[in-house]
């Protein structure tokens, strides 16, 4: 976009006129009350309500073609074509405008200029301002503004040039508009120049300025520039608070947006509707629900509580931070919720999900989701492609198949399948299920496609072991224009990884820095040292990570360890196992394949050592869940559990099927248990240990059609033996199995897993 030209302005600029009011039809004289008529149910001599508005075309009927009317017959007439956007009305008044030779005032000139931009139709009112013989500063205003409104920015910078280089002198208005523009365009230079010339005249200090350049600054994500701006305004109101609260929430400064709350306080400046609703915001990012309380009661005190928006984001505020009784009882007591709310429903339980502290909170806070969809849809209230995609993300996270398809349908019938959201949420939703055939479909008939939907796809084909269609896709995605971030290398590399495709992974390693510029982050190096250990070169591995810019963290040594453990090189394991001591990591995980190495190699003191090292970390004992959801029921389980009623005919099922496995070639794998107390304190019959996921998978089988696919949820990671057994369970009963643990999905079918049997080195 070219600089601005450099005028000098010989004159103070002008604020724009205020709007015209609006005419009440005894406003004029009997003769010129045309665009109304007299209603036949009203009282003889009434006034306004003895009146009804008439139609453009109506009011133009009462009249012959070419009669002369006041300029102000119009004004009611325009702005009916304004509310209703009716472009023919718009026409026609133009046409019987031109007849009686109105046209010729420069009043009636813009307000038409005016209607037709907000009836959409820029086209028209370019022309007719071209036309314009003469035009004054509300002409320009106009036009420019109606650009903005058209999400025609471009437009609006070039018709602001043209102004400077006529000579008219913009107003407050005129600048406001033109900063929006550049706010659209994400302009900050252009901004600037703008800035410029309101530093010039002196003008950058009032307080319509401030707030526009201090949302402009925000908008662009020059939060410094922003908060400088709105200290330069001498009298702020309650928009300048609000607005640089709200930049603070969009740039991620919580704490300064929270500060600058108080301070507006402090100076007894009185919020609003909005400031509150960004401040509820600001305490969903950091969730502070001691403080959203606090502004919960300023709501309250301030009488806008009862407001939809301040409620939506109380509601909000405490489904984020855990009060779901509280949060229900706001949505009870709304009456007639709008779609907004419904949508702050499920979305507030779709976040839960990923906040909740264990798998049995998980699927409370989606079962919720879901129960709020279905009441949305009872409700007679349509969803729209927010209530698609968060309810599609929920069954992602609950591997709810069913549900799933069913809310595909939906969004088919509704429409909003062509929404690229929905689309994506779709794809993601059989990306997490294991339904990669699906996954493809849906995104084969995506009509556009972003950058999410690419990445999203092909990290589905890396997961469920498609290796070359994952690279194949990533090609495609390039060719087509879309570049790849962090996240899309991330999988590319780990497709690499699991089909060794070394030099591949190291072409890629290299073009992400190189062409794109991103530098590698942990998981990107992780996916490299996983390559070296699967194919066995564990020198190239440790030397690979001797070169990272950073030191390796808890996932890189772990990596290390288990690939050594495999590959029978205890030496390097016991170095890596040191390292990653030094870090004194948090996951229980972690200790348990530590352990695990040390008992394989009888090393008790090491074996001791980490357990006092638990202790003091006070790591705790893992709690093994997992779950399967067969018909809408949802059956969950931990290690050895008896307590199902068809758990003797589930115990029997694996004793069977481990049996079948062995002749198979199944070798049992002995390794380091930490249980739950629980179970300690009611050990199992027998002295086989069966994990969650096995008894749920026995489970799945008895309870299933013959053929059908096993899906199950486990909290924690596969352990190596389960891993091994589950691959010959879906031999041996001719199913396909899929388990998603904590790291990954493994898709288990005639005895292969998707992973590549990465949970074989755990």
């Amino acid at each position: 976009m070219a600089s601005l030209p450099s005028l000098a302005f010989s004159g103070t600029l002008h604020k724009l006129d205020p709007d015209v009011r609006k005419l009440s039809p005894t406003s004029l004289p009997p003769e010129k009350r045309l665009p109304y008529q007299r209603s036949p149910q009203a009282p003889e001599g009434s006034l306004d309500a003895s009146f009804q508005p008439l139609n453009a075309q109506e009011a133009l009927t009462l009249l012959g073609e070419g009669t002369r009317v006041e300029s102000a017959f119009y004004v009611p007439l325009m702005q009916q074509c304004i509310d209703s956007k009716s472009l023919p009305d718009a026409k026609i008044l133009h046409a019987h405008i031109i007849k009686t030779g109105t046209d010729k005032e420069i009043f009636i000139s813009t307000s038409l200029v005016n209607a037709y931009m907000k009836c959409g139709a820029t086209e028209y009112a370019r022309k007719l301002f071209d036309k314009l013989p003469q035009r004054n500063v509300v002409t320009w205003t106009a036009m420019l503004t109606g650009y903005v409104h058209n999400s025609q920015p471009d437009n609006a910078i070039l018709l602001f040039v043209q102004l400077l280089e006529s000579g008219c002198y913009p107003t407050n208005y005129t600048l406001g508009a033109v900063l929006s523009a550049c706010c659209a365009l994400y302009s900050v230079g252009l901004g600037m120049q703008v800035h410029g010339y309101m530093i010039k005249y002196g003008i950058e200090s009032e307080t319509s300025m401030g707030n526009s350049l201090c949302s402009l600054y925000s908008k662009c994500g020059c939060l410094d520039y922003s908060v400088k701006a709105f200290q330069r305004i001498p009298n702020k109101n309650v928009i300048s608070w609000t607005t640089i609260i709200s930049a603070c929430g969009d740039n991620g400064e919580t704490d300064l947006g929270l500060n600058l709350l108080v301070d507006m306080l402090l100076e007894d400046a009185e919020p609003n509707e909005y400031t509150l609703t960004s401040a509820l915001s600001l305490c969903c990012m950091v969730q502070d629900l001691r403080l959203g309380k606090q502004i919960h009661s300023f709501c309250i005190k301030f009488g806008c509580e009862p407001q939809l928006p301040v409620r939506n984001s109380i509601m909000y505020l405490y489904l984020k931070c855990g009060e779901i009784n509280e949060a229900r009882r706001l949505f009870d007591d709304m009456g007639t919720a709008s779609l907004i709310t419904w949508n702050a429903m499920i979305a507030g339980h779709a976040q839960m999900m990923n906040l909740a502290k264990d798998d049995i909170a998980v699927h409370h806070s989606g079962i919720e989701a879901l129960n709020v969809f279905q009441k949305l849809n009872r409700s007679g209230m349509k969803p729209d492609l927010f209530s698609f995609s968060s309810i599609l993300t929920v069954c992602s996270g609950l591997l709810a198949l069913e549900q799933g398809e069913q809310i595909h349908a939906q969004t088919i019938k509704s429409g909003y399948l062509s929404d690229v959201v929905v689309s994506s949420a779709l794809v993601n939703m059989y990306n997490k299920c294991g339904c990669i055939d699906d996954a493809t479909k849906a995104f084969v008939e995506m009509p556009t496609r972003t950058l999410i939907s690419w990445t999203s796809m092909l990290t589905g084909y890396s997961q469920h072991g498609r290796y070359i269609e994952a690279i194949q896709l990533f090609e495609d995605m390039r060719m087509a224009g879309v570049r790849p971030n962090q996240v899309t290398f991330v999988g590319v590399l780990s497709a690499c990884s699991q089909a060794g495709m070394v030099d591949e992974a190291e072409y890629y390693f290299n073009m992400m820095q190189k062409e794109y510029g991103i530098k590698p982050v942990m998981d990107h190096y992780a996916c490299m040292v996983d390559m070296f250990v699967r194919q066995g070169r564990l020198e190239d591995a440790f030397e690979f990570v001797e070169k990272m810019d950073f030191t390796p963290n808890e996932i890189i040594w772990s990596i290390l360890i288990a690939g050594c453990r495999s590959h029978g090189n205890m030496d390097l394991g016991f170095f890596a196992a040191e390292r990653l001591l030094e870090l004194k990591p948090k996951g229980i995980e972690t200790y348990v394949l530590l352990l695990n190495m040390y008992i394989s190699a009888e090393r008790w003191q090491d074996v001791s050592r980490v357990r006092k090292l638990m202790k003091d970390e006070n790591i705790g004992t893992i709690r093994d869940r997992s779950w399967i959801s067969i018909k809408d029921q949802v059956y969950f389980f931990r290690c050895n559990d008896r307590s199902h009623p068809q758990s003797a005919e589930m115990h029997q099922v694996l004793e069977n099927l481990i049996q079948k496995a062995i002749g198979l070639g199944y070798v049992p794998y002995k390794s380091a248990d930490i249980s739950d107390k629980e179970d300690k304190e009611n050990p199992p019959a027998s002295t086989t240990t069966h994990h969650s996921e096995r008894l749920a998978i026995a489970f799945g089988l008895i309870n299933t059609t013959e053929g059908s696919t096993i899906r199950v949820v486990k909290n924690i990671t596969m352990c190596r033996d389960c891993h091994n057994s589950v691959k010959f369970f879906s031999m041996v009963t001719k199913r396909e199995i899929i388990v998603r643990d904590s790291r990954r999905l493994h898709r288990f079918r005639d005895g292969k897993c998707s992973c590549g049997d990465f949970g074989a080195l755990l």
